[in-house]
């Protein structure tokens, strides 16, 4: 050994050793020589996403990871966290408990000391072939019952509204992820280049709880941001006040001549390519949008369906609007529709978060959404939009079986919570999980809402754990590092 190396510590010593530098040199060819057999033979795990998307045409269709079965998506959120117990899962054993303490529960909950055991505020009865026992509370989805992929077995990580919907939107609690529409219209793009690829239409009494985070693209390009319109507020500063049509072309024209000289004179700047995009998709929203937001050429029968000419409830008719104004971007290939039905917190007035007075709240917010939401269905259905497309309702979590103490409303549940899917891919007519007798939690087929944005993605052929973006040197996905495709609700 050098006698230089006196001084230095045993594993530098290591490091000087000829024969035990060639026998590690062998090692590693083996191993290098290893991977490659296995990576020839596809049993190594699939590389990160390496998707490519050009600049200037960040819209432009792609293709999914295998084929799909939906091309579209339109997903119901109802913000506030809806009872499972008044609605969707019927437990017969509360009627037996009702007005008793649950042996053995939790004293205090997220908002204060639990009462008794409480009934389903609402009559439930058999629908349909399928005889499902759903509540009177909706009675014209109850009828679509045949058609719809009941899931009971849902969980949430948060009990607490905002984190919740950043769960059920973005798979995280914290702010600045992604949402499902954002990593949806990254993946595939849009069928429609005059139209936003990915819409988000707020309630008409306002925005949800996270608002934006609902939709927006985290640390994914801007360009995949949900855009903001609704029926009663179409997109805002699509034309200049006191600027005629001919002007704003002549203007567009030469604008359009100029930014491809200047696109010419800088190649490879994709950061320029993206903001000639945008503003390119917003010169021709300006025709686009006030065509499919005018509402005036729908035929009468089509607004009575919905209930868009109620005029004893406005929220109700602006909600309809709403839904006739999804169908008809749907109709026009926009690739995903975020449907809001309920706004912010309000103690339950304005969404359905029911802690002290449920029943009389509910009655309010299901007059609203449940006849402009069954017409969507079925309007998609018989124009044959459905076969294509994924209809997906949904709420942050549920609700406790019992009553808060010295109120008539239920807390907040994240332990076992129903939401439900319908079209394109999903098996008809059936239930799948189940909670415990009163509800309370999940105990069959468990799944956290992972597995429900993974089954999400699926349908639109997209293997979540393929769909990624490299974010501070992590490979982030929708899923984070969790989440399973619900085989049992897939036709």
């Amino acid at each position: 050994m050098n006698p230089s190396a006196e001084n230095l510590s045993a594993d530098g010593r290591v490091l000087l050793d000829r024969r035990r530098f060639l026998s590690n040199s062998a090692t590693a060819l083996g191993s290098i020589a290893l991977a490659n057999m296995l990576g020839g033979d596809g049993l190594l795990a699939a590389p990160p996403s390496s998707l490519f998307i050009d600049p200037a045409r960040p819209y432009a269709p792609r293709q999914p990871h295998f084929p799909a079965q939906a091309k579209n998506v339109v997903v119901i959120f109802c913000a506030g966290a809806v009872s499972q117990l008044e609605t969707w899962d019927y437990k017969p054993e509360l009627i037996t408990w009702d007005d008793k303490p649950l042996p053995g529960g939790p004293a205090v909950t997220f908002q204060g000391p639990a009462g008794n055991l409480a009934r389903p505020q609402y009559a439930f009865r058999p629908r349909g072939k399928t005889g499902k026992w759903v509540s009177d509370l909706i009675p014209h989805l109850a009828e679509l019952t045949d058609d719809i992929a009941f899931i009971h077995s849902l969980t949430s990580k948060s009990n607490t509204h905002g984190p919740a919907e950043n769960f059920l939107s973005t798979g995280f609690n914290l702010d600045g992820f992604p949402s499902l529409g954002s990593w949806a219209t990254y993946a595939l793009g849009s069928e429609n280049q005059d139209l936003p690829s990915y819409v988000a239409i707020p309630d008409p009494r306002g925005v949800p709880q996270n608002g934006s985070n609902n939709w927006g693209p985290g640390f994914l390009p801007a360009a995949f941001q949900g855009t903001t319109m609704s029926a009663k507020d179409p997109v805002r500063h699509l034309t200049a006040p006191g600027v005629s049509r001919e002007a704003d072309q002549a203007v567009r024209s030469l604008l359009r001549q100029m930014n491809a000289r200047h696109l010419e004179a800088n190649p490879g700047d994709s950061k320029l390519a993206a903001r000639i995009a945008s503003y390119e998709l917003a010169a021709r929203m300006q025709l686009s949008v006030p065509e499919i937001s005018d509402l005036s050429t729908e035929p009468a029968h089509v607004l009575k369906m919905y209930g868009a000419d109620d005029t004893q409830n406005p929220d109700k008719a602006a909600f309809a609007k709403n839904c006739i104004l999804t169908r008809r971007l749907i109709e026009k290939g926009v690739r995903f529709v975020q449907l809001f039905n309920g706004a912010y917190a309000s103690a339950g007035k304005l969404n359905w978060d029911g802690h002290n007075a449920l029943k009389e709240q509910y009655d309010i917010h299901a007059e609203i959404l449940d006849q402009p939401a069954a017409a969507l269905i079925r309007d998609l259905k018989q124009r044959g939009l459905l076969q294509d497309t994924l209809v997906v309702w949904c709420t942050e979590f549920g609700r406790m079986p019992f009553f808060q103490k010295g109120a008539r409303g239920r807390d907040h549940n994240p332990d076992g919570f129903t939401c439900w899917m319908t079209g394109a891919g999903v098996k008809p007519g059936v239930s799948h999980g189940a909670t415990d007798d009163l509800g309370q939690k999940a105990v069959q087929d468990i799944h956290p809402l992972y597995d429900f944005n993974a089954t999400i993605l699926h349908l639109l052929g997209l293997d979540h754990e393929r769909l990624t973006f490299e974010h501070n040197g992590v490979q982030r996905r929708l899923t984070n590092v969790e989440g399973h495709v619900i085989k049992d609700v897939l036709a």
